[in-house]
């Protein structure tokens, strides 16, 4: 499920959507703000270009907007259901969850969308 040839392995990895070979962002770590979405213009391995178009990833910021109720959701169940927390403590827990993971939650959410355009090719894979 989440071996090379997987979309989700693309999304999670943040790799290359046609090839899985190597990452599509400057810097891996998505916690160094002012890098957070720096992209390589295009995949050192098979050539294909990350920017499709102009303003090619608007279009993931509905997806961010999904991806951040998943989170928000995930926060209430944990939150309420687990630590019996109260109603403003649960409202913190999921403000403070959306703010420590809105980095990781712009990726997923270019990640996704680029995933939905572009498709593995087992051809592509250096051996």
């Amino acid at each position: 499920m989440f071996k090379k040839g997987s979309k989700l392995y693309s999304i999670f990895t943040g790799t290359c959507p046609k090839c899985h070979h190597e990452s599509m962002y400057v810097n891996k770590n998505p916690y160094i703000l002012s890098e957070a979405l720096n992209m390589q213009d295009k995949c050192s391995n098979c050539g294909t270009k990350y920017k499709i178009e102009p303003s090619f990833f608007y279009g993931s910021m509905y997806v961010s907007y999904g991806v951040g109720i998943a989170f928000a959701v995930a926060a209430f169940v944990i939150s309420f259901f687990v630590f019996n927390a109260s109603l403003i403590s649960v409202f913190i827990a999921i403000v403070a969850t959306l703010i420590v993971f809105m980095p990781i939650i712009l990726r997923l959410s270019r990640n996704i969308w680029i995933n939905l355009f572009m498709h593995f090719d087992k051809n592509l894979v250096k051996k």
